[in-house]
């Protein structure tokens, strides 16, 4: 069964992301397609994504090799954020489905539940999805691409601390689902701007600058059985 190179790229990525390759490490054809029980071939073409996106760069006399951000660019990172998730939710006023309303309002019921129990693995993940849906819900490939991607990156580069008031946090969710509802594209933008700026100053540097990791880096990793991967 031949592996879709998609799904490989995932994978790799997914990995960088949660600190299984340093930064600067190789990231040899051979190693990854024996780790990841494929081809060379589907490697191959997720190692080109993955320098296009950023997170893996070819150096001479090395070949692909894990990127190495500086501070600079992780900066713009989470302002390039703040300026887009705003105009998503603008944008999700005006092309919103009811299927996307009502998996928004789903997750802020849950959220907001979550919160007040003080579940705080829960809300994580329901945030993840709350913005992934939101972005959706703009209509636009392009822009949800994007946000995507830049949070994967953000993932990559910063430890997030959990908020001083999730509650509150998840008020702000659900005044945004209520603005897309209504259609209002301006509110939207504001309450989106004003949630993400908060939850920037949540973020922490893993690196460079910071002498300790946020997340202990594993050197050592099984193989990978891809089989049945679907993404």
């Amino acid at each position: 069964m031949r592996i879709p190179a998609h799904s490989v790229c995932t994978a790799i990525r997914d990995d960088i992301v949660a600190g299984v390759y340093e930064r600067g490490s190789r990231l040899t054809e051979e190693l990854l397609a024996r780790r990841y029980g494929v081809s060379r071939v589907p490697v191959r073409e997720a190692l080109r994504t993955l320098e296009a996106e950023g997170f893996v760069v070819t150096r001479r006399h090395a070949g692909a090799c894990v990127a190495e951000p500086t501070e600079q660019e992780a900066a713009d990172l989470l302002e390039m954020r703040m300026l887009l998730e705003p105009l998503g939710a603008s944008r999700a006023a005006q092309r919103r489905t009811e299927a996307h309303l009502k998996v928004l309002r789903g997750l802020v019921r849950l959220g907001q539940e979550r919160a007040r129990r003080g579940n705080s693995e829960d809300l994580r993940s329901l945030g993840s999805w709350f913005h992934e849906t939101l972005a959706q819900s703009s209509g636009s490939h392009a822009l949800t691409s994007m946000l995507t991607q830049l949070r994967h990156k953000i993932a990559w580069m910063y430890a997030v601390e959990a908020p001083a008031s999730p509650v509150e946090s998840w008020a702000e969710h659900g005044a945004i689902v209520d603005a897309v509802a209504r259609g209002d594209g301006e509110r939207a933008r504001a309450i989106t701007a004003l949630h993400t700026e908060r939850a920037t100053t949540a973020h922490r540097l893993r690196f460079p600058g910071n002498p300790e990791r946020a997340d202990r880096v594993r050197t050592s990793q099984p193989p990978v059985n891809m089989t049945g991967l679907r993404h």
